[in-house]
């Protein structure tokens, strides 16, 4: 049962993203805005 837990909630979080290549530049994206506001803090 926790296997067919964990299968199910890979999937909903890769549909999510749609794919792999869509969950990188949404972690590219987050990353960017992180250093945008770092930067505009500094400033």
């Amino acid at each position: 049962m926790p296997k067919v837990l964990f299968a199910l909630a890979t999937i909903a979080a890769l549909a999510g993203c749609n794919t792999v290549a869509g969950f990188g530049q949404d972690v590219e994206n987050t990353g960017e805005a992180i250093e945008a506001e770092a930067e505009a803090e500094a400033n």
